[in-house]
């Protein structure tokens, strides 16, 4: 069993930057693909990345590309997501979620964290 806890959210402004962090315990972390979901009110769960388990390759959504950097430490069981110019409608509940298989859709994540809130200001 693999547990996640997301941190790094919280209050920025429009053209700003965070960075989120997701901590692993339990299982091992190499074995999984690690991506980042987004969820904003009143809508579905939304890929927004996804990093190999070697860490090696990537895969982002349009939306987020250019702007969103995904990376991952496997000696730390760790994986990062950088944000640089934010946009309001990246306001969301951000998510990390861990893979055997990998993917965009939510439904091949075995393991997710609780979310930390982003919010956009414009």
């Amino acid at each position: 069993q693999v547990q996640l806890v997301e941190s790094g959210g919280g209050l920025v402004q429009a053209g700003g930057s965070l960075r989120l962090s997701c901590a692993a315990s339990g299982g091992t972390f190499s074995d999984h693909v690690m991506g980042w979901f987004r969820q904003a009110p009143g809508k579905g769960r939304e890929f927004v990345t996804a990093i190999s388990r070697s860490g090696g390759s990537t895969n982002y959504a349009d939306s987020v590309k250019g702007r969103f950097t995904i990376s991952r430490d496997n000696a730390k069981n760790t994986v990062y997501l950088q944000m640089n110019s934010l946009k309001p409608e990246d306001t969301a509940v951000y998510y990390c979620a861990a893979s055997w298989l990998g993917g965009r859709t939510p439904g091949t994540y075995d393991y997710w964290g609780q979310g930390t809130q982003v919010t956009v200001s414009s």
